[in-house]
């Protein structure tokens, strides 16, 4: 059977993502995303060169796959937001991948790749600033609005996946299952209160 580069790659990445989310970066071994690819350390570092980079591979792929799944829909922040939390339920591995760069990183980021990010995350804004219910507001306040509502939805969403026991504890459920539904209905609800407030959508 012929060589498949790209299935290799495919099957490090796969195993790289698991590594690094249960181990962070720190912890990760390269042996082991081998030994689970099925492939050798060699093809790694031809690859991706480093352990560093197939960490940062992994994340900014994690990243444009969610980018991809859900855009958030400027006159139905709730209703995009709801899709974003079902998401990340579905796909916990991306928020401790991020909880392991803000901690091992150190927020450090290559030009290229801070580059690529910020690209990403002002497309995201230039749509939420184009809902009908925006258009009454000067630019800059559009813009403010925009950024400091994508940001703030995000920290909603993610600390229910951060921290699932705190969670659980504080609203006094018995299951995940029950504490996450009851979140899921209370970040729409208060997504739909800040974009009104910030009049980037109508208020229902």
């Amino acid at each position: 059977m012929a060589y498949d580069a790209e299935d290799t790659r495919r099957r490090i990445f796969t195993a790289a993502a698991a590594e690094f989310a249960e181990h962070g970066l720190a912890g990760a071994r390269v042996e082991r995303i081998a030994t689970a690819a099925r492939a050798n350390k060699q093809a790694i570092y031809l690859y991706y060169g480093s352990k560093e980079k197939l960490f940062a591979a992994v994340l900014r792929a994690k990243l444009e796959e969610v980018s991809a799944s859900i855009a958030v829909d400027p006159d139905a922040v709730a209703e995009s937001v709801g899709q974003l939390f079902d998401w990340y339920q579905e796909h916990p591995e991306l928020i401790r991948l991020l909880l392991w760069d803000a901690l091992e990183a150190g927020g450090d980021e290559d030009a290229e790749s801070e580059r690529e990010s910020r690209a990403a995350f002002r497309r995201k804004v230039e749509r939420l600033m184009g809902g009908s219910a925006a258009r009454r507001l000067p630019e800059e306040a559009r813009l403010r609005a925009a950024q400091d509502l994508l940001f703030t939805v995000m920290g909603l969403i993610a600390w229910n996946f951060a921290v699932p026991r705190m969670c659980r504890a504080v609203l006094d459920e018995e299951t995940e299952r029950a504490a996450l539904a009851r979140r899921r209905r209370s970040v729409v609800e208060a997504a739909r209160t800040l974009a009104a407030a910030g009049g980037l959508s109508r208020r229902e």
